[in-house]
This record gives structure tokens, C-alpha cells and sequence, in this order.
């Protein structure tokens, strides 16, 4: 089986690993996230935040994974249009274009380093947990999901995604997709609604029409 086939089969099993969401939602309230994330004292106090999601730490509550997503949109790295330098290579493994098992321990210095670069690029950060897993790196895979769960999960607790009023918020439109992919959505069209993207599907496809994504926190940032 070669690595592509491999990662759809991986793509199916992590679905049955995202814990079941309560009904509950609740947008990010911005400004009690940056006060919360500025307070040396406080739980939420972003470098230390950051420094325990960068070393896999699993004891990560939701609510800090929660401060941890929105909260890095007011750091100075937050760069939510910006390409990585290493995208054409990561490229190449998500599409499996002459990648053989071989290539996976590159692989993973390769992805672990763009994580290095963006520590939210959830695409990356799933990939990573399929990879450790192909090594059978086991503990690595384990503590990788659970942070690519932790910051899934910010999401949608964020909203129900049914209209734009209670659409779920993303910091970046590639999360959109990570979410799509996830639960094994495919798309038919997409469009701007206000400050949403809506994301049409086929009639009949799923349960749901659509679903928005409230894209109000970098939607018409200077391209960096």
C-alpha cells in the first residue's frame, strides 16, 4: 500500500479519535481573550500557553486550547495569508507524488519544522500524527492528536456553523478545510456571505445544505 492510500485510510481513523462536541457553543470574545492572555498570572498567559502546546502537552484544557487558537491572532507572528517556505515540499507528501515509507522520517523533520514556523497549521499538524504512527512512534502520534483535537475542538465550540450568525470561527481559511477533511466533506461551492464563507454541498449529500465559517478575524489583513 503506498503512502497515499495509507494516509485516506489514517483520514478515516482519526474521524472515530475527535471526541463528540456538546450542543453547547460560544463564540470568541476577543477582548477577553487578550486580557486573559496578557496576564502574567493568569492559566491563559500565551508564552507559557504556547510553550506547552510546542512540547505536546497533553494535559492542555479546552479552554486553554480555546485562548491557545484565538489568542494567537494577537501575536506578531500571525501572519494568516502568508505561504510557508517549506509548502512545496509538504505538498509532495500530501499528495503522495513519489513519496515511499522511506521518505517518512524526512518527512517528519519536514513537518515538524513548519510547525516550528506556525505552530497552528492544523493540516501539518494531522499529517504529522500519520507519519509518527507509519514509524510507529506511537507516544508522539498520541500527544500530536491530541493537541491537532484540542484545536479542532476551539473551533467547533465556536459556533454550529448553521448560519453566519453562529458560524464556527477559524483564524485561517485553510482551517475550513482541515474541518471538511476531517469529518470526510467534500465541498461544491464556496462563497462570501457578510463576514462568512459558505461552504455548499451537494443537495442531499449530508444532514446539512452548508456550513459557514465566520473568517471576520483576518478578512481584509494587508497580505503579508
Amino acid at each position: 500500500m503506498n503512502i497515499k492510500a495509507l494516509f485516506s485510510l489514517f483520514s478515516f481513523l482519526i474521524i472515530m479519535a475527535v471526541p463528540a462536541q456538546k450542543q453547547e457553543f460560544r463564540a470568541p470574545d476577543y477582548s477577553l481573550i487578550k486580557k486573559n492572555i496578557e496576564d502574567k498570572k493568569s492559566e491563559f498567559y500565551y508564552p507559557e500557553l504556547l510553550k506547552r502546546l510546542q512540547r505536546s502537552d497533553t494535559l492542555l484544557t479546552g479552554n486553554q486550547y480555546r485562548h491557545l487558537y484565538f489568542g494567537y491572532t494577537f501575536q506578531k507572528e500571525y501572519k494568516p495569508y502568508k505561504t510557508s517556505n517549506k509548502a512545496e515540499e509538504m505538498t509532495k507528501y500530501y499528495r503522495g507524488e513519489g513519496i515511499t515509507e522511506k521518505d517518512v522520517p524526512a518527512g517528519i523533520k519536514l513537518f515538524r519544522e513548519a510547525l516550528e514556523e506556525n505552530p497552528f497549521d492544523l493540516r501539518a499538524m494531522n499529517y504529522l500524527v500519520y507519519m509518527y504512527r507509519l514509524v510507529k512512534d506511537e507516544n508522539m502520534a498520541q500527544k500530536t492528536a491530541s493537541n491537532f483535537h484540542g484545536l479542532l475542538g476551539a473551533i467547533l465550540a465556536s459556533g454550529d456553523g448553521m448560519k453566519c450568525e453562529t458560524a464556527f470561527h477559524v483564524i485561517s481559511v485553510t482551517d475550513e478545510y482541515v474541518l471538511l477533511n476531517t469529518f470526510q466533506m467534500a465541498m461544491k461551492s464556496q462563497s462570501l456571505t457578510g463576514k462568512c464563507d459558505y461552504i455548499v454541498f451537494e443537495k442531499d449529500q449530508y444532514k446539512v445544505p452548508g456550513l459557514y465559517f465566520d473568517i471576520s478575524r483576518f478578512y481584509g489583513k494587508i497580505l503579508d
